[in-house]
């Protein structure tokens, strides 16, 4: 008779430090899996207190809870199958990033993670000591190792959990989002799956936590790197895969195959499951966007009726003299294809009180950037006054091109909570813009259409603070400012290479400069969408205060 073992893969969402929540999550999915005949239940790693918990896991109240409830969730779950979760134990003095098999009212195996992540968004030698590297647990007819996260990047905790009696691997993961990372996961698994020689199972939680997003993706491999089963990216997922001895070992049998979208699309999804996200588990239902008429304020809009629906969102214009009459039409246009709220209040007003207010002491100085940001500092006040007084929360509208030169008013413009566009070059929202209009798919709430007029994308981009002001005025064409800061922030290129990829030196060390002095802004801007290996925060900690350059910039170049 032929050995089988189903095994149930739980891809779900966690809120951060909601133990209780989450426990009763994955007993919901330990019932499921009960149901199904399954022998083991996982779920992803740190699944019972959310990830990334920084430094709220060095609180002995919180670790302490955390181990109850482990030690509950063990008893709750004895009579059926084995549970795997994720968790935190403390050993001594030693605090662990830890996976947790519960079987037969016990806590039977803890697997506890090895190889601590201390780059881009992780700092985990920060809270966690290093485990030792634990040999497979036996549930039913199957011995599994359990290399957690990052021990499945390296070869060595596969080889060992493989020459010390595993017979397949499972793979806990709370691992982020970045554009292009399922490549960079099915490589590394396929090489322990060539290595060991066993089937291997990928299993990574989904969902939104501050600015990361975790994008499910879990995978089956079979041994000889054959994928056998592929869940849904951004979505939750419940799926149960079954598994059969034969003369070569276990090998999984085909099941669920999702198809995993373009990198576009994934961008745009794990921009409207961040904000979602951000706004359910801090509490907000409704959101409120100063609509401009311009592309970066269209796509917010856009984006929160995708996350919230039409009905959770209010559009505002808040026009001055150097409004356009068409920008008034095109956000008109925006939040009527959108079938939201728009609200107007002209700033002329206020904005006459505020200089009569500076009149005596600015005196005959002439008009400078300085006005210009009172219209901007202007808005952002009436828009979170709208938002406390209707506890909306207020998105910030800054694209990464912006944020990092700083083309952004520091308590104007910047005011709010959140801001999915942080991480999305002016040039990609201007694509990403174009694929919403010709794309819908069933996880968007908002009206399929073109919902962003042809005009917003097409015509050039304004500030509109001045007369006929354009951004091209103070900033290169977004086509050459895009490759350069990509060549400066996401490569942490220099002015060398920049000027090798065919851009003049000088324009460059501009640039550079910018970026560097407008460090204070992004160190008080809202949390915003990760989407790149170097989004603005915690991928890239630079100090405020800093007079560093590229000496290129001025000798040029050796």
């Amino acid at each position: 008779m032929t050995d089988r073992f189903r095994l149930t893969l739980a891809q779900l969402n966690p809120v951060m430090g909601d133990i209780e929540g989450n426990a009763a999550r994955a007993r919901e999915a330990w019932a499921q899996g009960r149901t199904a005949g399954a022998d083991m239940v996982a779920l992803p790693e740190m699944f019972l207190i959310g990830y990334n918990p920084q430094d709220l896991v060095l609180r002995p109240a919180f670790q302490a809870d955390a181990m109850r409830a482990i030690e509950a969730l063990a008893q709750d779950c004895a009579e059926g199958p084995a549970l795997g979760i994720g968790g935190l134990w403390r050993e001594g003095a030693q605090l662990h990033n830890a996976w947790f098999v519960l079987q037969g009212g016990r806590i039977a195996a803890v697997m506890l993670k090895h190889h601590l992540p201390n780059y881009l968004v992780f700092d985990e030698k920060r809270t966690f000591a290093s485990g030792p590297v634990s040999g497979p647990y036996a549930v039913g007819p199957v011995r599994i190792g359990t290399p957690v996260c990052e021990d499945a990047w390296f070869p060595d905790v596969a080889e060992t959990q493989a020459e010390t009696g595993a017979e397949m691997l499972l793979v806990p993961n709370g691992s982020p989002y970045y554009r292009d990372k399922m490549e960079v996961r099915l490589n590394h698994m396929v090489a322990r799956v060539v290595e060991t020689e066993l089937p291997l199972v990928y299993l990574n939680m989904v969902g939104g936590q501050d600015d990361q997003v975790f994008d499910g993706a879990s995978f089956v491999l079979n041994p000889g790197g054959e994928l056998v089963v592929q869940l849904p990216v951004m979505e939750e997922a419940l799926a149960h895969v079954d598994f059969e001895r034969g003369a070569e070992g276990w090998r999984a049998r085909p099941g669920t195959r999702a198809q995993i979208p373009d990198a576009l699309e994934q961008d745009y999804h794990a921009m409207v499951v961040a904000l979602r996200d951000y706004m359910r588990k801090s509490g907000f239902e409704k959101a409120l966007v100063g609509l401009s008429g311009g592309i970066d304020s269209a796509m917010v809009a856009v984006v929160a009726a995708d996350a919230l629906g039409p009905g959770n969102l209010r559009c505002v214009m808040l026009p001055s003299e150097y409004t356009s009459p068409d920008s008034l039409e095109d956000a008109a246009s925006v939040a009527g294809a959108l079938g939201t709220r728009l609200d107007e209040l002209p700033i002329s007003g206020p904005r006459a009180a505020v200089t009569e207010a500076l009149a005596p002491l600015f005196g005959d100085l002439p008009p400078d950037v300085t006005e210009e940001n009172v219209q901007s500092r202007l808005r952002g006040l009436l828009l979170m006054a709208l938002s406390n007084k209707f506890g909306e929360m207020l998105l910030t509208t800054g694209n990464k091109s912006e944020v990092a030169v700083g083309y952004a008013t520091i308590y104007g413009d910047m005011s709010g909570g959140y801001n999915p566009l942080k991480d999305l070059y002016k040039t990609r929202v201007f694509a990403a813009a174009r694929w919403r209009n010709a794309n819908h798919r069933d996880w968007m709430k908002g009206p399929a259409g073109a919902v962003i007029p042809s005009r917003i994308i097409s015509k050039p981009p304004s500030a509109e603070l001045r007369a006929d002001q354009r951004d091209s005025d103070s900033l290169p064409d977004y086509e050459h400012l895009d490759a350069m800061l990509e060549i400066l922030v996401d490569r942490d290129g220099s002015i060398e290479d920049c000027v090798a990829a065919g851009f003049d030196r000088a324009e460059a060390a501009r640039i550079e400069h910018l970026i560097y002095v407008s460090e204070y802004k992004r160190f008080q801007s809202a949390p915003g969408t990760r989407l790149s290996k170097r989004a603005f925060w915690l991928d890239r900690r630079y100090p405020i205060v800093n007079r560093w350059r590229d000496a290129a910039s001025e000798s040029g170049g050796a």
